[in-house]
């Protein structure tokens, strides 16, 4: 029986780095490659490019991960950018966008983690806080360091018969390494998860006519420490 490829969509280290003897480098955080691997997935990285590509990067996948990284670029939601705005990678954004339009033409399940359920909100005609200062209701602490990652940090609600509830119940606990948040919700989507202040911490396609599930935190980091984010990316791998 062959193995699901899994389409990870890539990152970039710009050149000039003191990495990498200032080359520019393509990556992903090695935590998606192994978790995949140890739940039967065969990775594999799609590195960015010309959006032109995106339709046959999708058609050689059988699924689709957007992973963690730099903000989403406020320009693709008609915003200028605040002062709290970090780094962004326009490259990326519009790689990326072309990547999920392709996957739900194509009907390929997509798992998105932090910025990658930030760009599929956008994506999809979403907007987001551009900094949580932003947010009128913002009481939890949503970046953790120096805690490290493999401790969950705050609790969230998951909607009850949701895909995440499938995979770990209704009241769970996470890590959290990000500043923005969902503010405007796509409508082809919906929430599964929130935490206690109300962020969106879930979100998946609004029918059963898409396979997508989003989250905010980071099983990549922590599925070693727990088994029920393992389960995370065997629910991906295998079911989703």
């Amino acid at each position: 029986m062959s193995k699901p490829i899994i389409g990870i969509a890539a990152n970039q280290l710009a050149s000039g780095s003191t990495e990498f003897h200032g080359n520019a480098v393509t990556y992903t955080p090695q935590g998606f490659v192994t978790a995949t691997e140890a739940v039967g997935g065969l990775p594999l990285l799609l590195p960015i490019t010309h959006p032109d590509n995106a339709k046959t990067y999708i058609s050689r996948i059988d699924k689709l991960l957007l992973a963690g990284g730099q903000d989403v670029d406020p320009m693709l939601y008609g915003e200028e950018p605040h002062p709290l705005l970090q780094g962004t990678h326009p490259d990326r954004d519009v790689f990326e966008q072309a990547l999920i339009q392709e996957a739900i033409a194509q009907h390929k399940p997509i798992f998105a983690v932090c910025r990658g359920m930030q760009i599929l909100n956008v994506t999809l005609g979403g907007n987001l806080y551009q900094d949580l200062s932003l947010y009128s209701d913002w009481s939890v602490r949503h970046v953790q360091e120096p805690t490290l990652p493999k401790h969950p940090t705050h609790s969230i609600t998951v909607e009850k018969d949701s895909l995440l509830s499938q995979v770990v119940g209704e009241s769970y606990r996470v890590n959290s390494y990000h500043h923005q948040a969902i503010k405007r919700l796509a409508a082809t989507l919906k929430v599964s998860a929130l935490s206690s202040d109300q962020v969106v911490e879930a979100v998946e396609w609004h029918d059963e006519s898409q396979r997508i599930l989003a989250i905010q935190w980071h099983p990549e980091l922590s599925f070693q420490a727990h088994a029920s984010e393992k389960q995370l990316f065997d629910f991906f791998v295998n079911q989703l």
